[in-house]
């Protein structure tokens, strides 16, 4: 599997590229090509299209939840297909997978939106859609993880903002919130989002899913911004115990965060235009 980081907070030393507060990950495994997340804004095209991806020919476009730095790029990206459409280009239809709760309206004051702005009729008109609670395996090395358990006591105890089901608003505990994992010769590589739903319990619903317990690599957002002492002090025990060769940690994850991560793993950078290539 080879993988690049589109978009992030940072961006890498000496690579001339853009970031912005988002995430967006292409994928390649074998012969299949992923879009995964799509940032705030088109600043995930712009990036790469300079590092030679071909949006108009992915496979797959998997949402790892509806907040605003994932899902905002939508937009700009119909648009660019619809371009290439007017130009005369075959549309390659990739198939959109995500949880069923993507696309419920989410806020904080009931006046504004931290979810998905676009209908979902527009975008059935370029995606096929694929939404499930359950894992969905792209390939038979790549997944979706589907709905993540909250397994444990010290993550995911916090709501943020409201989220609208059945007319109603009601806490939002980010039931939406998923992710990847590619089973690699080394163990496992989980790909996140944001993990909302705890990157402890992401890494055991991979392990669920896998039946594989050795874990290679962690990238992504670990929602670690200024966390509460015991949810920082229980995470580090818990990768302490991972065994995880080295991690990745970006986006969501704050500097305070990395130290304490570092003093028991081995930390690598990353940032807009980070590669890795995983066997």
């Amino acid at each position: 599997m080879k993988l690049k980081v589109l978009v992030d907070n940072n961006t890498l030393i000496d690579r001339y590229f853009e970031g912005e507060p988002g995430v967006s990950y292409y994928i390649e495994e074998g012969d299949t090509r992923v879009l995964f997340d799509v940032g705030y804004s088109d600043l995930f095209i712009k990036n790469g299209e300079k590092m030679g991806v071909d949006f108009f020919n992915l496979d797959y476009l998997v949402l790892s939840h509806s907040h605003l730095d994932h899902t905002w790029g939508l937009e700009p990206y119909v648009k660019r297909l619809t371009e290439e459409v007017m130009e005369g280009r075959a549309l390659h239809r990739s198939k959109l997978i995500a949880h069923p709760g993507v696309f419920d309206s989410r806020t904080f004051t009931g006046e504004d939106e931290l979810g998905v702005t676009m209908d979902q009729d527009r975008l059935k008109k370029f995606f096929d859609f694929h939404l499930t609670e359950e894992a969905f395996w792209l390939t038979d090395r790549l997944a979706f993880l589907g709905e993540v358990p909250r397994l444990n006591d010290f993550e995911s105890q916090s709501p943020i903002g409201r989220v609208l089901v059945a007319g109603v608003y009601q806490e939002d505990y980010n039931r939406d919130d998923s992710a990847m994992v590619y089973v690699s010769e080394e163990g496992l590589v989980i790909i996140t989002g944001c993990s909302h739903a705890g990157i402890c319990n992401i890494i055991e619903r991979a392990r669920a899913v896998t039946g594989i317990q050795k874990v290679r690599d962690v990238i992504g957002g670990f929602h670690l911004l200024n966390p509460p002492e015991r949810v920082m002090d229980k995470t580090v025990e818990y990768f302490k115990n991972l065994g995880a060769p080295k991690i990745h940690p970006c986006h969501c994850t704050d500097l305070g965060a990395k130290i304490a991560l570092a003093r028991v793993v081995d930390l690598g950078e990353v940032g807009v235009a980070f590669e890795m290539a995983y066997r």
